[in-house]
């Protein structure tokens, strides 16, 4: 009956479009206005569902239950009604849906809480804009009904995470007149889908408006820009507080916990094997427990196929995966609050850059690639993404590869289309799937619509094992630290606790109403000001009560903290490599670790960030074998500017001949440091930096491979103060005795 319904509706959209083949989209934009009021009736009606929150069962509205606590009552309970596998936004999502409709829940994930796909996207909330334009010219109603979904959606999220999300206008330059009408009559229609949710409206910008917005943007042959408003998060975060407004709710979920193999029963009534619970075991400690269900649900995004064969060897895969790389360059790269949106890149996929953490976000690349839990960013995929920056900036602004920051690679769980050449035409949709053995599967979709896709996934899990439980009860339900907050709580932080202005407002913007536990974790600073709050790295407002903190909101290991409960790693490799030591001492204190197991937590984080957050390609680009192609003169400037530290004429500088300059200039610098700062420079690793390994240094630099290299700005600035400093007088010297 729903298909029939679906297709008269599908044939009807076509049909309209059609007809406004030639007289425009005002025929069209009247359709889709005209399609509101059924979609303001249908919102009205599920949010007359939603319970007050002081209606929804809270059993852990001050302190949520320990990591072992939860263990012990996912050990302890008989069983459950629900079981989700997975937590990503969608398997969280799938188990705040089912808490709040009073049902017995528990959630277990392998890893930690958005490890994967949901910690790794463009950090976009948004409908698609792309999507509609494929509705529109392939005339696809499915598509065209997932945009009008993921808007409402949008919404939705906006408003029940108001301290980790915010919406973001982004700019769509054009340099050809033609396009101007063509790309203003897409933005309008997208913003006309959106009726009453509609962020803001879209607007167009002259070439001079739109070069004072965006000042880095290329100016040649620029007509103008429109600019359209989506919505953006902390993405891990978001994930994270789905996951813990569940667990406040009454959840029993547990992260580093894997699923060993799914138990079975016969059913009574028909004889076959049904799906009962999963047998699982502690990554952490080794020890296997089971935990049964009348429902298991698996919500592991990429991971999908491999517990439907757990469920059913013969089962093919649904599931075709794709990888997305993204970068991370300097915030002066953009301006503060305006992104970029590059529709027609080279190879025709689409390039975002945005603002986000004060520095810019640029990606993402769309290709087919293997599933693995620890995906890689290819050298590859880092030079594309930059070349195509380079297109649409100014040839003024210098796109240099040393000022890539991080990078990461994020794998999109999309759902197979048997009829698509390539990963880029499959439709972004989901699907939910009931096998004979009563497993529900959740699979494909996109971050904005988890909360829909988790709703029609306890939809269909409660008919197909008689749940109860009623309605759906998360469309305006606040997540965790979005109830108290207010734009300016940031302030109360400065005056109640002496925190610096900065790290307020990022407590404020990560925690919300909880960045008030965060601050009164945070320690002394013996100094003026700031009173409290000591940070982990002198440049980023992340303090180290948060890494505390972090240990409540069931971080278990150092990646935790740097991934995703801070996102400094994601931010900046070098940075969180720094920050690593204080991290593992304080997490060793609090979790009681031994000397062995901070090493290997050290050791851990800092292959996750050499591997997977692009430290191993940002290190790369100054080898052993870099081709040195300064001229006669540079060679000779670079050469001089050496041996005013190698006194001896030993060809090679150590740390020793470093210190002994710096404080002719009365320059101190801590002995650890600067062993740090040589040895990025140091290619055979012997402990001192040999000519050849300078020269190879000051020729990336000029090619732009390393743009923030310490070594080199320390020298230069140390030889320019021995300049100015000139040789001392012969009066001043005691007359030449």
């Amino acid at each position: 009956m729903r298909r029939g319904m679906e297709r008269t509706a599908s044939m009807a959209f076509r049909k309209a479009l059609k007809g406004t083949a030639i007289i425009g989209t005002g025929a069209a934009a009247a359709l889709l206005g005209l399609s509101q009021l059924s979609e303001y009736r249908k919102t009205q009606a599920r949010l007359a569902y939603v319970a007050a929150e002081g209606e929804l069962k809270q059993p852990f509205k001050d302190e949520l239950p320990t990591r072992q606590a939860q263990l012990s009552t996912l050990q302890d309970t008989e069983e459950f009604d629900v079981l989700v596998v997975g937590g990503g936004a969608t398997g969280s999502g799938c188990a705040l849906d089912a808490v709040t409709r009073n049902l017995k829940t528990a959630l277990v994930e392998r890893n930690d809480f958005s490890s994967g796909t949901s910690s790794r996207s463009t950090k976009l909330i948004h409908g698609g804009v792309r999507y509609l334009q494929k509705a529109i010219m392939k005339l696809d109603y499915e598509q065209y009904m997932m945009v009008k979904e993921a808007l409402h959606e949008r919404s939705n999220l906006l408003d029940i995470a108001p301290h980790l999300s915010a919406p973001l206008p982004i700019m769509l330059p054009v340099y050809k007149w033609w396009q101007l009408p063509y790309y203003w009559a897409g933005i309008k229609m997208y913003d006309l889908v959106a009726g009453g949710q509609c962020l803001k409206s879209s607007y167009v910008l002259s070439k001079n408006k739109a070069l004072e917005l965006f000042p880095m943007l290329k100016k040649d042959k620029l007509v103008g820009a429109i600019v359209y408003y989506d919505g953006q998060h902390n993405d891990a975060r978001m994930n994270l507080a789905i996951a813990l407004t569940a667990a406040r709710h009454g959840a029993a979920i547990a992260n580093y916990t894997e699923v060993v193999h799914l138990l079975k029963k016969t059913d009574a009534g028909t004889g076959k094997e049904k799906v009962c619970g999963a047998r699982c075991r502690d990554v952490i400690t080794g020890n296997e427990f089971d935990v049964r269900a009348k429902c298991v649900i698996n919500a592991t995004g990429p991971f999908t196929d491999s517990l439907r064969k757990m469920d059913d060897g013969k089962n093919t895969n649904i599931c075709q995966p794709s990888a997305g790389v993204h970068i991370v360059i300097p915030g002066y790269y953009s301006p503060d609050n305006m992104g970029l949106l590059d529709p027609a890149t080279s190879d025709g996929r689409v390039i975002f850059f945005l603002p986000w953490e004060k520095m810019t976000i640029a990606g993402t690349t769309d290709t087919p690639t293997d599933i693995t839990a620890h995906p890689i960013p290819r050298e590859e995929d880092i030079n594309f993404i930059l070349n195509e920056v380079r297109n649409y900036l100014s040839p003024d602004v210098e796109v240099r590869r040393g000022d890539v920051l991080a990078a990461w690679s994020g794998i999109r769980p999309l759902v197979t289309d048997p009829n698509s050449k390539d990963t880029q035409s499959i439709c972004r949709n989901h699907i939910v799937n009931v096998s004979d053995s009563g497993l529900v599967t959740i699979a494909g979709g996109k971050w904005t619509t988890y909360r829909s896709m988790a709703e029609e996934t306890l939809d269909a899990a409660v008919a197909a094992h008689r749940l109860g439980g009623g309605p759906s009860k998360t469309v305006g339900l606040v997540l965790e630290g979005g109830q108290d907050w207010s734009p300016t709580l940031y302030i109360r932080l400065v005056q109640d606790y002496g925190l610096e202005n900065e790290v307020a407002q990022h407590l404020a913007a990560t925690y919300g109403g909880k960045a008030f536990d965060v601050a009164k974790m945070a320690r002394v600073t013996g100094k003026r000001w700031p009173i409290v709050g000591n940070r982990l790295v002198s440049e980023f407002p992340y303090i180290e009560s948060e890494v505390r903190y972090a240990v409540k909101e069931y971080a278990c290991t150092a990646i935790d903290v740097i991934a995703r409960r801070t996102r400094l790693g994601f931010l900046n490799v070098q940075a969180a490599d720094e920050a690593l030591p204080r991290i593992v001492d304080i997490m060793g204190k609090m979790l009681d670790w031994s000397d062995k197991k901070r090493t290997e937590e050290l050791e851990a984080a800092k292959k996750f960030l050499y591997l997977e957050m692009g430290y191993r390609s940002r290190s790369e680009q100054l080898t052993g074998t870099t081709e040195i192609t300064l001229d006669t003169q540079e060679v000779a400037k670079y050469t001089n500017r050496f041996h005013k530290f190698d006194k001896d004429s030993k060809g090679f500088i150590t740390t020793v001949d470093v210190q002994r300059v710096l404080q002719n200039i009365s320059v101190q610098i801590d002995e650890n440091a600067l062993h740090e700062i040589l040895n990025e420079v140091d290619l055979n690793k012997n402990g001192q930096v040999e000519l050849n390994e300078f020269l190879q240094l000051m020729s990336a630099v000029k090619k732009g491979q390393v743009s923030d290299s310490r070594l080199a700005i320390l020298m230069k600035t140390a030889e320019e103060s021995l300049d100015l400093r000139g040789p001392v007088t012969v009066d001043r010297s005691g007359g030449g005795v």
